[in-house]
Parts: structure tokens; C-alpha cells; sequence
């Protein structure tokens, strides 16, 4: 996906088997993030600067989801330990991922592997994406400045 590209309508089931969708959020900007894994040291800052700044950032008008490829138990305890108040997404079989293109080659210690890419989409109130960051433009623990500037 690129800038000034439709994001997907159907989303994913959150970490309550709730079903996400594009719309649920128009008239609203979406800041839509991809991660690796919940409870690992960069995941977390990412989702606790953002669970910090969350007023500011519904204040400018931003709803924020979070997509990774763990499952919904794994979601519902990584919430609950951090206190996040926004829906994370359960993308098992890597469909949203891959649709993204947040799914992909990336090298770890050294060698070359199939994971996520960590992105972040900025989505308008029309469901384009307006901006993107990705690898290492995301400074974990100022993620949410990021988004606001």
C-alpha cells in the first residue's frame, strides 16, 4: 500500500473477536500500526507511547489500532499488563499484513527472515492513508510525537 491509496474495509478481529472494519472509524483519522510481538522491549515502548499520549491524540482527532500476528489470548494479556485502551488486532495468517505490506524480508542479527515490518499508517477521515513510517523512521518510545508532528 502507498500514499493516497483506499485502505482495506475489512480490517480483523480484535482481541475480543470483534470484527475491525475501515468504516467504524470514518469521519475519524486512523493510525493503524504494525508490530512484531507483544510484551518484547520495542512492541511495548510503541504501545506505551501511544497509550500515553492517547487523549492527545483523540484530541487531534486520531483513533489508534494495533495489528500484529499473535493471537487473541496473547493481545487480551499484553493489554491488560500495559493498559492499552485501543482495540489490537489478532492477524494470524498475516492476511492484513501482507495486503499492507508490513509483512516481508527483513533482516534480524544478521540474517535474513520473514517477519513483520514494523509500519505505521496515517489514515484520513476518507480511509486513504496520508502518511507512512516504517523500520527504523519509528522511534519506539516517541511514536506517538511522531504521529502528532
Amino acid at each position: 500500500m502507498n500514499i493516497g491509496d483506499r485502505a482495506p474495509e475489512i480490517l480483523g478481529k480484535d482481541e475480543q473477536g470483534r470484527d475491525i472494519r475501515l468504516s467504524d472509524y470514518r469521519g475519524r483519522k486512523l493510525v493503524l500500526y504494525f508490530y512484531p510481538k507483544d510484551n518484547t522491549s520495542g512492541c511495548t515502548a510503541e504501545a506505551c507511547s501511544l497509550r500515553d499520549r492517547y487523549a492527545e491524540l483523540q484530541g487531534a482527532g486520531y483513533e489508534v489500532v494495533g495489528v500484529s500476528k499473535d493471537g487473541a489470548a496473547s493481545h487480551q494479556r499484553f493489554k491488560e499488563k500495559h493498559e492499552l485502551p485501543f482495540p489490537l488486532i489478532a492477524d494470524v495468517d498475516k492476511t492484513l499484513m501482507e495486503t499492507m505490506g508490513a509483512w516481508g524480508e527483513k533482516k534480524m542479527y544478521g540474517k535474513t527472515v520473514m517477519g513483520t515490518i514494523r509500519t505505521t499508517f496515517v489514515i484520513n477521515e476518507e480511509g486513504v492513508i496520508e502518511r507512512i513510517l516504517s523500520g527504523k523512521q519509528i522511534k519506539t518510545k516517541e511514536h506517538a510525537q511522531q504521529i502528532l508532528d
